[in-house]
C-alpha cells in the first residue's frame, strides 16, 4: 500500500508492506504533519512560529510544545559545537531543522500503534522505516548532487538503523548557515537509528564541514557520505 499527500512544502509517501491500512490512520499520519506544521511553519504568517519571529508573540509565552522543540533545538546546537542552529542569521527563531524529522517520527509511531510492522516513510528525501531486515532491508538510493538521474550510493535500512537524511545544495540551493569557511561539502546523508539525528547531522555537517564531520563520527553510530566540491564522494562510519 502506498500513500502520498502534500504536507509542510513537501510531499511525504507512506509505505505500509503487510495489512492494508484504514482510512483513520492514514487521516492521523496526515494530521501529525498538519498540526505541527501550523505551529511551527515560517511560511505560514498566521503560526505561531512566524508569530514569534516577527515579534507579535513571545517565545516565552508561546505553547509549551514550541518552547520544548526550541529546548530541544538548542540541545543539538550544544552537541553539535553551534554547527546546528535554530537562529536564523537575524537571530529569529527557525525550527525547521527538527519539525520535519518530528513529524515523522510522530507519523511512524502512529503506524505502530496501528499494528504495522513493515513500513516506510518518505519525507521529501528524508527516510524512515520500520521492519527491515538483512534478507529484506528496505533501500533508499542516494541521487548524485551533479545528476538527479544518477544513483550515487544504495543504503540499506534494517535492524536498529531505521533512517536516512540528506542536507544539499543541489536541490534547495544554499539554505544552512554556514560556519565552515571553505563550504566543504555539497552533499552530506546521515544513516542513523533514528531520524532526528540523521536530520540534525546531516545539516551540521554541511554547516560545519570536516570538523563536523569528525565530531559525528566520534559522538554517534551513524553510517556518513557526504560529496564534497569537487564532486567527489566519500563514506564513513561512526562508532
Amino acid at each position: 500500500m502506498a500513500h502520498v499527500f502534500a504536507t509542510m512544502g513537501t510531499v511525504v509517501s507512506v509505505r505500509v508492506d503487510d495489512d492494508a491500512v484504514d482510512a483513520a490512520t492514514l487521516d492521523a499520519v496526515e494530521a501529525v504533519f498538519d498540526d505541527l506544521d501550523r505551529e511551527f511553519s515560517r511560511w505560514r504568517p498566521d503560526s505561531p512560529a512566524s508569530q514569534i519571529a516577527d515579534g507579535q508573540l513571545s517565545l516565552l509565552r508561546s505553547s509549551e510544545a514550541h518552547r520544548e522543540r526550541y529546548a530541544e533545538a538548542l540541545r543539538w546546537r550544544a552537541d553539535t559545537a553551534g554547527a546546528f542552529t535554530p537562529h536564523r542569521p537575524d537571530g529569529t527563531v527557525d525550527l525547521a531543522g527538527t519539525i520535519k524529522a518530528a513529524a515523522t517520527e510522530a507519523a511512524g509511531n502512529v503506524l505502530d500503534a496501528a499494528g504495522h510492522e513493515r513500513w516506510c516513510i518518505n519525507a521529501g528525501g528524508d527516510v524512515l522505516t520500520r521492519g527491515g531486515t538483512p534478507a529484506h532491508p528496505w533501500t533508499v538510493a542516494l541521487a548524485d548532487p551533479d545528476d538527479p538521474q544518477h544513483v550515487l550510493r544504495v543504503v540499506s535500512l534494517h535492524g536498529p538503523q531505521r533512517a536516512v537524511a540528506t542536507s544539499g545544495t543541489s536541490q534547495r540551493g544554499e539554505h544552512v548557515w554556514r560556519t565552515d569557511p571553505k563550504s566543504t561539502y555539497r552533499q552530506v546523508t546521515i544513516v542513523a537509528d533514528d531520524l532526528m539525528t540523521a536530520d540534525v547531522l546531516a545539516t551540521a555537517i554541511l554547516a560545519g564541514g570536516p570538523a563536523t564531520r569528525l565530531l559525528a563520527e566520534q559522538g554517534w553510530p551513524v553510517h556518513i557520505v557526504t560529496v564534497n566540491r569537487a564532486g567527489e564522494p566519500a563514506s564513513s562510519s561512526g562508532p
